[in-house]
């Protein structure tokens, strides 16, 4: 390889690289994290103090078992943060603030994407449900904003911070990076899915939580695991067209859940929601392609831009 040559392919690298990961370049911005750690931390974190809370019976949302819960919910953020100042540089952590704050990563047709998508799939489902028999529900929630609507404020509030912002400071802030510096995006998005999923396992068993209302072991469980997995292909395509932006999985998974709270669904049209999302998964991985989700090359790893 001439010196020429060198250049050029590594401009081409380059290239490709501030493609996926705009605007940084570095391709340690991928590689820094090591998702390994991260789990065993998180999982070690939540499951200590949310076992206990299952084992003593406490309500997970009155004293003292709500202290319980709110430790336990800490793992994921405090697994991250923690190993971002044990074992990251000084640019890893200001890139991942920036990418928490920083509205300008996400394009407006983004935004479209992240706070609508899931409305229109529940949106959708509740139509098909209720053609399919299910009767048409009372919308008992929205009612209550519609009565108040200064409730609504703090109820979102309460919902982004109980939830979307502490897990994906966690799973897509730092888990998401490092496991696509070793799989593609497809593989990644899906090994992150199935962990994802597993965490939320001990709240089967809380009284009160949604998950306890599924049920252990039923349908509606397993299309919870399910829908968890694949519906991390969503958050990864999402990222990797924000900029890696944080905010974004924040948004989206306030939005997932905002909106299912508003719009119910009967015994048919709840079972909906599952199919929908896997139908978007397989046209996104069809037309953006698996290694990135984005149509655009991977971002690639220290050892071949240091052999260029």
């Amino acid at each position: 390889m001439t010196e020429g040559d060198a250049g050029d392919e590594t401009a081409s690298v380059d290239s490709n690289i501030s493609q996926v990961a705009s605007p940084d370049t570095d391709p340690e911005f991928f590689e820094y994290s090591n998702p390994w750690q991260f789990f065993a931390i998180a999982f070690g974190v939540s499951y200590l103090f949310w076992i206990p809370l299952i084992v003593l019976e406490y309500d997970p949302f009155a004293l003292p078992g709500v202290l319980l819960f709110a430790a336990g919910g800490l793992g994921v953020p405090g697994a991250a943060i923690f190993l971002l100042f044990r074992t990251a540089e000084a640019k890893h952590r200001r890139d991942y603030w920036q990418r928490v704050v920083d509205v300008r990563r996400i394009g407006l047709r983004w935004y479209v994407v992240i706070l609508l998508l899931f409305p229109a799939l529940n949106g959708l489902a509740l139509l098909l449900g209720t053609l399919a028999g299910d009767s048409v529900p009372a919308f008992e929630r929205a009612a209550e904003f519609a009565a108040d609507p200064v409730s609504l404020l703090p109820y979102a509030v309460f919902m982004v911070i109980f939830g979307p912002l502490p897990e994906e400071l966690g799973w897509r802030g730092y888990a998401l990076d490092g496991l696509q510096a070793r799989w593609n995006a497809f593989g990644a998005s899906l090994i992150l899915g199935v962990v994802w999923a597993a965490w939320h396992v001990p709240l089967f068993f809380m009284m009160g939580t949604y998950q306890a209302e599924l049920g252990v072991l039923t349908l509606p469980f397993w299309e919870f695991m399910f829908g968890a997995t694949i519906t991390s292909v969503l958050y990864t395509w999402i990222y990797n067209h924000t900029g890696r932006s944080i905010l974004g999985a924040v948004l989206f998974h306030f939005s997932g859940n905002f909106s299912g709270e508003l719009v119910p669904h009967g015994p048919i049209g709840s079972h909906v929601p599952t199919v929908l999302t896997l139908l978007v998964v397989v046209v996104v991985v069809y037309v953006y392609g698996p290694k990135t989700l984005t149509r655009r090359s991977p971002p690639q790893s220290s050892a071949l831009l240091n052999s260029c």
